[in-house]
């Protein structure tokens, strides 16, 4: 490789890790816990005794309170508001019901409670001021919202570039040395420059696709708006012209439940989105089914239900930029395994905290040296160390 593609590289790799370091090393730190969300949940929240364990709330199973009976109890409690969400959980039955004060208010505006479906019963409203909604806003978008989350996305772009660049100045850099060479016994940059290597090439597929998804769910919401834009005004164009339709004119969710599962069966049902929000139309209830099997779960396939009649009006799979973001999603945060696959997430993004730490640390410290020494030095392999 030629000084001067060596140099070019070198100067990518140096501004984008610079740009964004700061902002990864706060994701980083963010996302440590988050991984484990679902374990610490258990742990820190009261876990309600259903009236019918080892039932999902997504099925038809006996005894099972029928939709609107929930949704009628939900909207007692937020007199006022209207339905928004209702989503399911396929392991016991347990459903949220998320309302507003419109169907397009935004989501600091909302309140999801949590029901038994087995019961009737209320069991409690979603805590959106404890740490760990802190720390997923945080993660998400700094509070800023989507400016937060594109601002974000960017950071990881950058670092995605900034793996690239270092994977490209590897190769020249340890062209003279072994793999995992930790020159211990010379100065304090070398030795800190040799960890940065190490770490950064053992974690780099996973820092690759954790930047890559990171950028992906970033993008969700202009995801959904080109979705609602495009594929549900196809599916809806035969009520084109149509007002909105008012929540006192909503029709029987069981109903539409049914229709959905007539033409989707064997899938269950993860969440309806109600009229006006931006998952469905301003006249549909969108059934929105997961996959059958582990792989293909995060994969959804929505039915649209007119809101007022419970008639079918069409069923489409999510087309691939939905789907990209839906198997992002669980594989940025290591949910497609059990524990064991969150603990080697955990010990990767440790890895990734030294990487960036230690590129922080090379970068105060290369401000001593010229570009030109530090160039010089990836190219004799490693062997050139500029003069301490």
């Amino acid at each position: 490789m030629q000084r001067t593609t060596i140099r070019t590289w070198f100067l990518i790799h140096k501004w984008t890790s610079i740009v964004c370091t700061a902002f990864l090393l706060m994701l980083c730190v963010t996302g440590l816990p988050l991984i484990f969300h679902d374990e610490i949940d258990v742990l820190t929240e009261e876990t309600p005794d259903y009236g019918m364990p080892g039932v999902g709330s997504s099925g038809e199973a006996p005894g099972l309170k029928p939709l609107d009976e929930m949704l009628a109890k939900a909207l007692a409690a937020r007199p006022g508001e209207v339905p928004v969400f209702m989503a399911f959980d396929n392991e016991q039955p347990s459903m949220t019901v998320t309302t507003a004060p419109r169907a397009d208010s935004p989501a600091a505006d909302m309140t999801i409670q949590i029901l038994d479906r087995s019961t009737g019963d209320a069991t409690s409203t979603v805590d959106e001021s404890g740490v760990m909604h802190f720390l997923l806003q945080l993660h998400t978008d700094m509070f800023l919202g989507l400016p937060g989350m594109l601002f974000l996305g960017l950071m990881g772009l950058l670092f995605v570039i900034a793996i690239v660049s270092g994977v490209v100045l590897y190769a020249p850099f340890m062209r003279k040395l072994d793999f995992g060479t930790l020159r211990t016994g010379r100065s304090r940059r070398v030795k800190w420059l040799d960890y940065h290597n190490l770490l950064g090439i053992v974690a780099l597929a996973w820092m690759t696709v954790v930047g890559a998804t990171g950028v992906i769910n970033a993008l969700a919401t202009p995801i959904f708006e080109y979705w609602q834009r495009t594929e549900l005004a196809e599916m809806t164009r035969a009520y084109d012209g149509k007002g909105a339709l008012p929540p006192g004119r909503y029709g029987s969710i069981d109903k539409a439940m049914a229709a959905a599962r007539r033409e989707i069966p064997g899938n269950n049902p993860q969440f309806i989105a109600f009229p006006g929000g931006a998952f469905s139309s301003k006249h549909h209830y969108a059934v929105f089914f997961q996959g059958d099997t582990p792989l293909t779960e995060g994969l959804l396939t929505a039915a649209l239900i007119d809101a007022e009649t419970g008639d079918f009006t069409d069923a489409r799979p999510m087309p691939w930029y939905a789907k990209a973001l839906a198997l992002s999603q669980p594989l940025h945060f290591g949910d497609y395994g059990a524990l064991p696959l969150k603990l080697l997430w955990a010990i990767l993004t440790l890895f990734t905290m030294i990487v960036l730490g230690s590129g922080l640390y090379l970068w105060l410290g290369k401000r001593r040296f010229g570009t030109d020494a530090l160039v010089r030095e990836v190219e004799s392999g490693g062997t050139l160390v500029p003069a301490e």
